[in-house]
């Protein structure tokens, strides 16, 4: 569960936009991996969307995209999963990253998710910088690293557009939970501590195979991306209410010993809720979750697509490790065929079922 900045790492006085960049030198490239190897036990239990989900929507964008970048997503698939909950995983050692990760929408006044400005530079002189760390800047985050994205694909550069492709879409990933977006973002405030868990991590890891994870999606070219994103924050908001009248009505069915369960987890005995009541919990809210994830991997397809017309559509071929000969445009297509049966966990081609402790 991610915790807010202001709770985590104090009042300190940070750049809110200027993120880490490890591409500007093979070097530093290859000691941001094996940090991102380092810290990821420890993030381990603290993502947000879980590793099975965030790994899930960067894997399934990659079947919306147009045939002149989908070769080279593909031969980099196994990387942009694998790696999708990396961001959580950097707030380990990265003091600036956990607002990159949520926003607290109520802290910003009456109706804030419409009255916010669109623009970065606007809501820091709005709201000034601390305000910003301290309640979360997430859909701002998001501009920042799609523009990153772009100016890899202008550069060419493989390395930076694996990277960025990646971060962009655990960050789209998050703007899709609720709870990225309140303040009362585990429930704490209700007494319903552990629903940032149940929701966006224990539902889905206990029905997952249960869910529709393909669609129609084809990436679409996004004329006013901060405005699709802020769209995107409003719809996720709208949830809040009802995923916490659901877990009440729901608690209805189930005593404390039945709804609960405790872990030591982190150095210290911490309460979850039950597989049993998660699956009771998700039959009640319906597709919710499930709609929630289709909408996030097909927002991270049309910010990839978007990212890559704003650079000038730069073919992609060149940079490929490999040429895609025959047989591999024959696998990606039994593989998008696989994706649009919905049968990818079937066929055990789904990378966050493969092995979800790497």
């Amino acid at each position: 569960m991610l915790q807010k900045a202001s709770k985590q790492f104090g009042k300190a006085d940070v750049s809110i936009f200027n993120a880490i960049s490890p591409h500007k030198q093979g070097h530093d490239m290859k000691k941001m991996r094996i940090t991102v190897i380092v810290v990821s036990v420890l993030a381990f239990f603290c993502c947000s969307w879980g590793f099975l989900v965030h790994r899930t929507v960067n894997q399934l964008a990659i079947y919306q995209l147009p045939k002149s970048m989908r070769p080279f997503f593909y031969e980099n698939k196994d990387s942009i999963a694998r790696n999708a909950p990396r961001p959580d995983q950097r707030r380990s050692i990265d003091s600036t990253e956990a607002p990159k990760h949520f926003i607290d929408i109520e802290a910003f006044g009456d109706s804030a998710a419409w009255k916010m400005p669109m623009n970065q530079t606007e809501a820091i002189q709005k709201y000034g910088k601390d305000s910003l760390v301290k309640y979360g800047y997430l859909p701002y985050q998001i501009i920042v690293v799609k523009n990153r994205l772009a100016n890899a694909f202008k550069s060419g550069n493989r390395d930076s557009i694996i990277f960025y492709a990646t971060d962009l879409g655990h960050y789209i990933g998050d703007a899709h939970v609720p709870l990225h977006t309140s303040i009362n973002y585990d429930g704490q405030l209700t007494s319903q501590r552990g629903m940032h868990d149940l929701w966006e991590t224990s539902v889905p890891e206990a029905v997952l195979d249960q869910y529709t994870l393909h669609n129609r999606h084809e990436a679409v070219y996004l004329s006013n991306p901060e405005e699709a994103i802020w769209t995107t924050i409003r719809q996720s908001h709208a949830l809040v209410k009802e995923m916490f009248a659901v877990e009440i009505e729901v608690s209805k069915g189930f005593t404390d010993s039945t709804k609960y369960f405790k872990e030591v987890r982190w150095g210290k005995e911490r309460r979850f809720y039950t597989r049993a009541f998660a699956k009771a919990y998700n039959e009640r809210l319906g597709k919710s979750i499930n709609e929630q994830l289709l909408r996030s991997a097909n927002q991270i397809a049309d910010f990839w697509y978007t990212a890559w017309v704003d650079a000038g559509k730069p073919d992609l071929s060149s940079i490929l490790s490999q040429p895609f000969d025959k047989k591999l445009r024959k696998a990606l297509r039994k593989e998008c065929n696989v994706y649009r049966r919905n049968e990818l966990i079937e066929k055990k081609m789904l990378i966050a079922k493969q092995n979800l402790q790497n």
